[in-house]
């Protein structure tokens, strides 16, 4: 099929034409045969690079440009919402009936707002979450989307993601019974069964654009799934790197998924180790050293990239070296700046090999020539060492073939001996996914959207209740009564935790439970920074609210404990003991508790020692944290603080607490001493330019006001164009011709300008 044969306006067939789409790939025809332009609800499950999000444009602006509607794409993570935002943005040049053009907005973040902004716009990104807080404070405008895309509708089988994706929609379809509903995924076993519920019509493909080659890798040989094998040249003792020379050496990249962040970093030298032996073999010296020098350029850039995103650490350093070998890994430790360097390297074709955990299989697009499981088992802590799904494997496999240089993909499992070859093949690559199942029946996962449902006035009654969680995919699969036990406990819950209250048959929320349920945390935080609230610790300090946030569920994953730092944590517990909220439970009688307590007092130190301003190498030094870890603490203590700043007036009218959960707020945000708050409001200046600038005797606004624009360009780390900035933030004087000889100024201070 044409895409000048499709029903959707000219512009927009013109601007898909001009990026030289003229035809359908065969899901993207059957979809559109099966009504996906006539409204028909759709489960498309088909491969990645197969199309999906070219059907999910062609809706999205049917419904913009023909139906006046308004689009809603629904993504699991940020990373991803922040893709799709790119990939609509391409329609913003098109004028609508009423003249105004196509426009595209995106919100992850800040679940404490209904964000009316967003009401100007006609196709919406955002994460499940942010679309579950938007609809707990009722925004005015999603009662007028039309179109709702759930991308990775799979991940309804997932324990952490699936349940609010899962009443998000229920809630949408709650709204407006007729919206339509295009649920996406690469892989479902039960697409039937998902389709049933959303009373979807299903098209599940195996057509790819570039033919997938699974197989399983014994020691120099790749048996093939189709019975074709293969052999590989040894060029070192180790079968993954031996794979890993020959993709390159035949002009593909290599993603390698390992079982742990430590396996993925290992990977990632002993790769980059023999990386000089992936330099081609053939050609005159003066063509190889000219490619070599050309090379090493290009990485030089990438590896500074890496090395200006942020304070310098030692990981920075180790990854910079890494990418001057045309090497990284990429998993949850490393910071948000450096996954987009190397994830943009690698999509850039700059980073020739990846080494991951397989939580990338689930994020953002990464395709490469050949992906290689190194590691079938994954370790989860609590749980040890485990297989991965088939599930998980089909996700990662998936990842193999790049759209427009590659002619096939291939996916390898590594075996060890020859059973387990046979094993791998038998149970991974000539194996069905597992069957999707709904993970919502759980009171730490439930309780959440019980409590909205009534503070957001989606229902009132106990059988309103159980007829909204009639309409989730978990009543669908097991029946609504094999969910009322749950709920009836909730309910109960709530109840005595005064978040609702009873009047006759109607159920009401308390001022308390309505705010609980906007700020999206779960009840028992609200519980616990409630009863903190209303009592008070003999010495109320920063670190009281520090092991507060640290305390509750919200927190999520605690900076556990080493073995060897027990003692030293427990003597910071005791010198601390006068600030806490809660008393330690005895480590005697309750020595699980006990450690987890010791894990909340390590989390609060850690933040503590962010606060006070220590270099983010001496944290991770100290602590034995990773960045990506430090920063989810630091977000998520954010978040908590702005709930305790705004519970207090609720619960206690402690205004001791709430002017300093609010200052704190920012100082956790910006890894800041007090001092340093004026300062760091200012765009291009963080907590390390942020000192510089204080300690140079700036130390408030009227200070920088006054000073000259040669005194900020001489700091160290400032520069001309920060400077230049600054002035023109404070509002201070400076001369016509200075500004122009700032115009002027060389363009690598143009580092200056990102904060840190």
């Amino acid at each position: 099929m044409k895409i000048a044969e499709l029903s959707v306006p000219e512009p927009v067939k013109e601007v898909l034409l001009n990026l030289g789409i003229a035809e359908l790939f065969p899901p993207q025809e059957e979809t559109i045969r099966a009504g996906a332009l006539e409204g028909q609800n759709i489960v498309l499950a088909s491969p990645t690079a197969s199309g999906k999000t070219l059907i999910a444009e062609l809706c999205g602006l049917k419904h913009v440009l023909e139906k006046g509607g308004k689009v809603i794409y629904l993504s699991p993570l940020r990373a991803l919402a922040s893709e799709k935002f790119e990939d609509f943005k391409k329609y913003t040049s098109i004028k609508k009936a009423d003249g105004r053009k196509v426009s595209v907005g995106i919100s992850t973040g800040d679940f404490d707002t209904a964000d009316n902004w967003l009401e100007r716009y006609d196709v919406i990104i955002t994460t499940n979450e942010k679309a579950d807080s938007l609809l707990r404070h009722r925004a005015k405008w999603m009662d007028s989307i039309s179109l709702v895309i759930a991308d990775e509708i799979h991940l309804l089988n997932d324990a952490g993601r699936g349940p609010t994706l899962e009443i998000v929609l229920a809630r949408l379809l709650q709204i407006n019974p007729h919206i339509q509903i295009l649920a996406l995924s690469a892989t479902i076993n039960n697409v039937d069964e998902i389709a049933g519920w959303l009373n979807a019509k299903y098209i599940v493909t195996e057509w790819r654009p570039i033919n997938l080659k699974e197989g399983v890798m014994l020691k120099d040989e790749i048996q093939y799934r189709d019975g074709e094998s293969r052999k590989i040249e040894q060029e070192t003792h180790l079968a993954v790197v031996n794979l890993v020379l020959n993709t390159l050496k035949n002009g593909g990249q290599a993603l390698i998924f390992a079982s742990t962040r430590k396996s993925a970093v290992s990977a990632a030298k002993t790769v980059a180790s023999h990386m000089n032996k992936a330099l081609p073999k053939t050609g005159s010296k003066l063509v190889k050293r000219s490619l070599e020098e050309e090379t090493k350029k290009v990485l030089e850039k990438e590896a500074k990239k890496i090395l200006d995103a942020g304070e310098r650490t030692q990981l920075s350093e180790e990854l910079a070296d890494l990418v001057r070998c045309a090497t990284a890994y990429h998993h949850a430790g490393l910071s948000g700046a450096h996954r987009k360097v190397i994830e943009d390297a690698f999509k850039e074709r700059k980073i020739k090999v990846l080494t991951a955990t397989p939580t990338l299989a689930w994020g953002v697009n990464l395709p490469a020539r050949t992906v290689i499981i190194q590691d079938y088992r994954r370790f989860e802590a609590g749980l040890g060492n485990y297989p991965i799904s088939v599930l998980d494997y089909k996700q990662m496999a998936g990842r193999a073939g790049r759209p427009k240089y590659d002619k096939f993909g291939e996916s390898v499992l590594i075996a060890k001996t020859a059973d387990e070859s046979d094993y791998l093949m038998e149970s991974y690559v000539l194996a069905k996914p597992e069957r999707i199942w709904s993970r919502l029946a759980v009171e730490k996962i439930i309780r959440g959207h019980v409590l909205a449902t009534i503070a957001s006035d989606f229902a009132h009654t106990e059988n309103g209740i159980y007829e909204f969680f009639g309409k989730t995919f978990y009543a669908y699969q097991y029946d609504v009564k094999a969910i009322k036990s749950v709920i009836n406990k909730i309910l109960r819950f709530l109840h005595d935790e005064e978040m609702i209250y009873v009047a006759g048959d109607d159920i009401f929320a308390t001022k308390f439970g309505k705010r609980i349920s906007e700020l999206y945390i779960d009840p028992l935080s609200g519980v616990i920074i409630r009863d903190a609230l209303q009592s008070k610790p003999p010495i109320l300090t920063e670190f009281s609210l520090l092991h507060l946030v640290s305390h509750t569920p919200d927190m999520g994953p605690i900076m556990r404990p080493y073995q060897r730092e027990m003692d030293k944590l427990a003597v910071q517990t005791e010198d601390h003991k006068q600030e806490l909220f809660m008393e330690p439970p005895d480590q005697w009688s309750d020595h699980i508790g006990y450690a987890e307590f010791l894990g909340e007092v390590k989390t609060a130190m850690v933040m503590n020692n962010w606060i006070e301003e220590l270099p983010e190498e001496k944290i991770i030094e100290r602590f034995n944290v990773q960045p990506g870890d430090l920063y989810r603490t630091i977000e998520t203590a954010k978040w908590l603080l702005h709930a305790i700043d705004e519970l207090s007036p609720v619960v206690a009218k402690n205004k001791e607490v709430s002017a300093l959960s609010h200052e704190l707020v920012e100082r956790v945000s910006k890894g800041i001493k007090k001092e340093l708050l004026p300062i760091v409001q200012l765009e291009g200046v963080g907590r390390v330019r942020g000192r510089i600038i204080f300690n140079a005797g700036y130390q408030t606004i009227p200070d920088l006001k006054h000073a000259s624009i040669e005194e900020l360009t001489n700091l160290p780390s400032v520069g001309p164009r920060l400077a230049k900035k600054i002035k023109e933030q404070v509002g201070g004087f400076v001369k016509k011709e200075t500004w122009e000889n700032l115009d002027k100024a060389d363009e690598v201070t143009q580092k200056g300008l990102f904060e840190f």
